[in-house]
């Protein structure tokens, strides 16, 4: 838009000033022209006095003095039978016509204009006045006023397309904000608003597109508390459940149960939990990786005594910046550690990674030495995973991965183990 402006500016103002500019440079010829043959008048009506006096002496004198004036003019006396004063002493079929009729003569050539003006000075003797008006003499003040147009008119010319280019970027820089706002709010980012600024009309979409953000956030926050109240209301069956469970007299029937209560207080969980989740990930979003894995580690380290489970964390010296906030990077290692600890028996031991990628993010691998994922099934997809589990935990860590730049890699330890690596690109500058 703004580019498309400036074009139609350049293109009228210059139509504009080449309809000016021309006539006028012809008009400044022809001015040129006229103030000639003007001086070279005055000069013939100079000449006409001192040649009246019949004094050749005085009229070489004259001319020598005129002559030598570099205005362009070559004033020549030519008499009968020949002989002439001045610097062009040929005697032309104008000059005849003009001494035989006794009038004056005004000629093209191609040295530019001659005027032939006869003198009577009786009634025999009548010598022509011959001035010669060359181009050279006014074409340089020409020149220079052709100059000083074509001046005018390219600061004309530059001025408009500077005055064309600030209108449009009044005209464009709204709605390059409102492009922006609306970018952010793709990402996710609901909190983001664009001032409304520029012509009505952009001022109207702006304050639309406010309104609509407003409205989808309102919205959006209400289905997340909807959702999670209906799962909050699952707790009390859940209770109940296991109460019956525990109350069943056969330990293998109450064994049993109470494993598939677990597992269905841990659904519900992962179901609030996700519910709940605010939409930050990769919002211009920085933390320290190495404070939060090692915060969680040492969380889960107390559970994994109690199982009996050997425990390896490798850990950095420096910090790691990585672009998530705190708290989705913890549900994420939460996410991973809490699936080693319902996936695999008491005992199984597991190992934590995390190391920087050389500035450019961090690279966290989670292992265990249990029996691994089944066989032909994408556990990063949202209800694919082992053990009846809705593989909500997985899904949060591959959007906490992808939200920063990263991804999840699923691959196997050398004993057949589970190894989950997350790559999490760096903050953003």
């Amino acid at each position: 838009m703004r580019r498309q402006l400036i074009l139609m500016v350049a293109a009228t103002t210059s139509i504009v000033l080449i309809a000016l500019l021309v006539p006028m440079a012809v008009l400044i010829e022809r001015f040129a022209v006229e103030d000639a043959l003007a001086k070279a008048g005055f000069e013939v009506q100079a000449t006409e006095t001192v040649v009246a006096f019949n004094d050749k002496g005085a009229v070489n004198v004259h001319l020598d003095d005129l002559n030598n004036n570099e205005d362009g003019l070559a004033t020549t006396v030519l008499y009968p039978g020949g002989q002439s004063i001045g610097p062009d002493g040929q005697v032309t079929a104008d000059v005849l016509r003009a001494r035989d009729r006794g009038v004056a003569i005004v000629n093209d050539s191609t040295e530019g204009a001659e005027v032939l003006v006869p003198v009577s000075v009786d009634d025999e003797d009548r010598p022509v006045i011959r001035v010669l008006v060359t181009s050279q003499g006014f074409n340089s003040d020409v020149y220079l006023s052709w100059a000083i147009l074509v001046g005018l008119g390219l600061g004309v010319l530059a001025l408009a397309i500077l005055v064309a280019d600030r209108l449009g970027r009044a005209f464009v820089r709204p709605v390059v904000q409102l492009a922006e706002t609306a970018g952010r709010l793709e990402s996710g980012d609901l909190s983001a608003r664009v001032e409304p600024a520029g012509p009505p009309e952009v001022r109207e979409v702006g304050t639309a597109l406010n309104r609509l953000a407003a409205r989808v956030g309102h919205l959006l926050a209400a289905e997340r508390e909807n959702v999670a109240d209906i799962s909050h209301r699952l707790r009390t069956p859940v209770t109940v459940l296991r109460l019956d469970a525990e109350a069943l007299r056969d330990p293998e029937e109450r064994s049993r149960l109470a494993t598939d209560v677990d597992e269905m207080n841990r659904m519900v969980d992962d179901v609030i939990r996700e519910a709940r989740r605010p939409m930050r990930e990769g919002l211009g979003a920085a933390c320290d990786a190495l404070t939060v894995v090692d915060d969680r580690t040492r969380f889960w380290n107390v559970l994994a005594e109690d199982q009996n489970r050997s425990v390896r964390v490798d850990l950095p010296e420096e910090p790691v910046p990585v672009r998530a906030t705190r708290e989705d990077l913890a549900t994420a290692v939460d996410a991973l550690l809490g699936n080693v600890f319902s996936h695999t028996p008491e005992g199984t031991a597991f190992a934590v990674r995390l190391e920087g990628v050389n500035g450019q993010g961090a690279c966290l691998v989670v292992s265990d030495e249990g029996s691994g994922f089944p066989a032909g099934r994408d556990v990063l997809r949202r209800g694919e995973s082992q053990g009846g589990s809705t593989g909500l935990g997985l899904d949060i860590v591959r959007r906490t991965a992808e939200a920063s730049g990263g991804r999840v890699l699923i691959g196997r330890t050398p004993s057949g183990g589970v190894e989950v690596t997350v790559e999490l690109g760096p903050p953003q500058r």
